[in-house]
């Protein structure tokens, strides 16, 4: 059994908060290639995106108070179980209608492994400690989108996209596998929280009610919804109309998560040097610039990818920065309910990244103006959340702490 204060239970909890970038990432160079063995458009499979996006959403709202209830470890068994099933069905899936149902399943069985992961560090660190954990944890979970498209890439090539599935058909039983076995339970029975409906509601109806929970979730969605117009839009942008190859994808795509992968190790070397608040306006605004980059190239008619890999590095080198500062500042003062929380948290963050996923595939142009718009618009939203919820929060919480 693992100790709960130790690098390989934070490894652990980093693999088990894989889950959710593996199962977006790993098969968006097979997005056109399924689109065509399915004999559909690319919205219908660009929609298994947001509905997976949309039953995490969904599934957070639930799986994070439960877990304050009866723990974090029996809530991320039942959920990796069901995504094994979803990810056999996704697998052998004869249409896609039978995706797009295999797919929504899977969102909903995979929604534990990040929202509890997050909320198991909370746990075990605590207030201050949790923003530098998310960081390191982050750049180890950064590996998997890094790795996942030219995994998938080279999938697709010798074994079909099927494979892809099976692929995380085993992830997921190894995972359950370490759940069983090594991963202890990290929230003390003195902290578990009553699982009545009212209870939950007035959980949310506070966290809702606090400008700085608001504030970091704003923030951290905006960013997340840049980068989630990326990996709705990107296959079809860089492959199909700038006509890279899918493993030239997979680069091109590692690159990027590169960008995010430095972003985290800045977040954590930096996090108690510069401050929370420091970091998220620096990060922030480098994801408003990098989007506004390009934006500009794609309105100015420079379709090459190098005008949307080159700005989507630097998106993400912010948003790198952003994701664990946010998710430390939205936790930090609700060690009572952290569990629903990181649900109301992920929740929406994931909403607001379907919304935006499903209006590119909607109003997709053929080119990358319509993605590159949506991401430009998303590090804009972040900053201006930052700058008029998260700022003044600050501010005033610092007054009261000097005036007390």
């Amino acid at each position: 059994m693992l100790r709960l204060k130790s690098p390989a239970t934070v490894v652990t909890l980093a693999a088990l908060t894989a889950l959710g970038p593996l199962a977006t990432d790993m098969y968006l160079p097979a997005m056109p290639a399924m689109a065509e063995a399915l004999d559909t458009g690319p919205d219908q499979v660009q929609l298994t995106l947001s509905l997976y996006m949309a039953g995490f959403a969904l599934a957070q709202l639930f799986c994070g108070p439960i877990s304050d209830r009866f723990g974090r470890k029996p809530i991320m068994v039942a959920g990796f179980g069901l995504f094994l099933l979803a990810s056999l069905l996704c697998a052998f899936a004869p249409s896609i209608e039978w995706l797009l149902a295999g797919r929504f399943l899977q969102a909903l069985g995979g929604a534990a492994g990040p929202v509890l992961g997050r909320a198991a560090v909370r746990d075990i660190y605590g207030p201050i400690e949790a923003g530098r954990m998310l960081s390191y944890m982050a750049s180890v979970t950064a590996l998997a989108p890094a790795l996942a498209p030219i995994v998938g890439a080279g999938l697709l090539l010798f074994f079909g996209w099927e494979s892809i599935f099976l692929l995380l058909t085993l992830y997921a039983a190894a995972m359950l596998l370490v759940l069983a076995f090594l991963m202890p339970e990290p929230l003390a029975r003195e902290n578990r929280q009553s699982v009545h409906p009212a209870t939950i509601l007035r959980n949310y109806r506070m966290l809702l009610g606090q400008r700085a929970f608001l504030g970091y979730t704003l923030v951290n969605a905006s960013g997340f919804a840049g980068l989630f117009a990326f990996l709705s839009g990107s296959s079809f942008v860089l492959i199909e109309f700038m006509g890279m190859t899918p493993f030239g994808y997979g680069i091109g795509f590692t690159l990027i998560v590169a960008g995010f992968f430095s972003g985290t190790l800045i977040s954590g070397r930096y996090s108690h040097r510069l401050g929370r608040d420091r970091l998220l306006l620096l990060a922030t605004s480098l994801c408003a610039l990098a989007g506004t980059i390009m934006a500009g190239l794609a309105a100015a008619g420079v379709f090459t990818p190098w005008a949307v890999i080159g700005p989507h590095i630097l998106f993400l080198f912010g948003f790198g920065i952003v994701m664990p500062q946010s998710m430390s500042g939205a936790l930090a003062p609700n060690p009572q309910c952290a569990g629903s929380a990181s649900s109301l948290f992920g929740f929406l963050q994931m909403t607001i990244a379907a919304l935006g996923g499903a209006l590119v595939g909607r109003l997709h142009d053929g080119t990358s103006l319509t993605m590159a718009i949506s991401i430009g618009l998303g590090g804009i939203l972040s900053l201006v959340a930052y700058l008029l919820l998260v700022r003044p929060a600050s501010q005033a919480a610092a007054t009261s702490q000097v005036r007390s």
